[in-house]
């Protein structure tokens, strides 16, 4: 992908990803935060709504803009990461615009959660240890142990590749966060009985990735596991898939405690299929291109259908199979008793609850 390309492709997500922020109502999830927590994910929601409020940029905007910028940081800092293991300059573009255009990044980008602050830490870190720069290791895992619950992920990650890889200033810090994790329970909670939800995680990153390229990700991870060489981002990576993969036989598995850790390893991807295509005849390419070309179609299509997701209503009988229901139908309820002159309504459903609440909808029996 040349410069002015990435340079278009840039301006059209942003301008996309704003919209999505500005235009798409609050989540159960997001609603939840904002009226019952105050910790790291809620804090910048009110101060971002109060910053905001009367510059006329609509209600969900003001909620999301600090993940929002945030999430265009990541973006650069991804750029910077493909330095470390792509020579071409195209190259590194396709790689962040392929990143770029993950569905779970651009909804990440558009709606307010943790992932997206752990993102960037995480691409810190990497940087950080490419230039061998051991203090600022030791404050990112510090600010990643605070702030993600699930960060013992990341230390049991570094902390095996730096044992195999004997790199022992870092193994020792690596380990002395692993044990501060299990000594202060901040760990991935372990239960439950062998039950279904093994398929249903594989959906879910389906759905992160789009289908064909996560099934192209699994099969980098496992042929680097097989074949190549296991760098520091490889292992990140592969422990958190099979940490969520293992866990997922028993348990429902939250994909924020893994996705964030997870999707920083497009650019092995792209490495790995050029390495393949490369060093062969230029006669001998048609189907790779080919097969790159039928993942980047789907890839684009999944992210088109998030971006024009509203459209999806028009077209879908019951609009409660619609993907985005549980974000509109509240929203859509609020408006019609709002004309109605109603400012409460009782219903059983306590996500719908707080979500009429955010629209100033209150319960009627108090």
């Amino acid at each position: 992908m040349s410069r002015n390309y990435f340079a278009l492709l840039t301006l059209v997500y942003t301008i996309a990803v704003v919209y999505l922020a500005s235009t798409t109502p609050i989540s159960p999830h997001e609603a939840k935060l904002f009226f019952s927590d105050y910790g790291l994910v809620a804090t910048p929601m009110h101060a971002g709504k109060l910053l905001l409020d009367g510059w006329g940029v609509g209600p969900f905007l003001g909620i999301r803009i600090f993940f929002l910028l945030v999430g265009v940081l990541s973006i650069f800092l991804y750029y910077r990461i493909t330095w470390i293991y792509l020579e071409r300059e195209n190259d590194r573009y396709l790689a962040t615009a392929i990143y770029m255009l993950l569905p779970g990044i651009i909804t990440a980008l558009t709606l307010a959660n943790i992932s997206i602050l752990v993102i960037p830490v995480v691409l810190l870190f990497l940087l950080a240890y490419d230039r061998e720069w051991l203090w600022a290791q030791a404050l990112l895992m510090l600010i990643l142990f605070v702030i993600h619950d699930a960060s013992i992920i990341f230390f049991i990650s570094i902390f095996i590749y730096t044992l195999i890889h004997k790199e022992i200033r870092l193994m020792v810090l690596s380990g002395l966060f692993l044990i501060l994790s299990i000594v202060t329970l901040r760990v991935v909670e372990i239960g439950g009985r062998p039950s279904g939800y093994f398929a249903d995680l594989f959906g879910l990153y389906a759905a992160l990735f789009s289908p064909l390229l996560f099934i192209y990700f699994f099969y980098t991870l496992y042929r680097i596991l097989l074949r190549e060489e296991k760098n520091i981002l490889w292992y990140i990576s592969f422990i958190a898939l099979l940490a969520s993969l293992v866990l997922s036989i028993r348990q429902r598995i939250n994909l924020t405690d893994f996705a964030p850790y997870v999707v920083v390893s497009v650019v092995l991807m792209l490495d790995t299929y050029n390495k393949s295509l490369r060093i062969r005849l230029p006669e001998y390419r048609r189907w790779y291109r080919i097969g790159f070309a039928a993942v980047m179609t789907v890839l684009v299509l999944s992210s088109l259908t998030i971006v024009f997701h509203k459209l999806l209503f028009s077209v879908m009988k019951d609009p409660k199979e619609h993907f985005a229901s549980k974000l509109y139908e509240p929203y859509w309820l609020a408006e019609k008793l709002k004309k109605q002159g109603r400012e409460c309504y009782d219903t059983l459903d306590g996500r719908v609850a707080i979500q009429l609440h955010y629209y100033g909808i209150q319960a009627c029996a108090r």
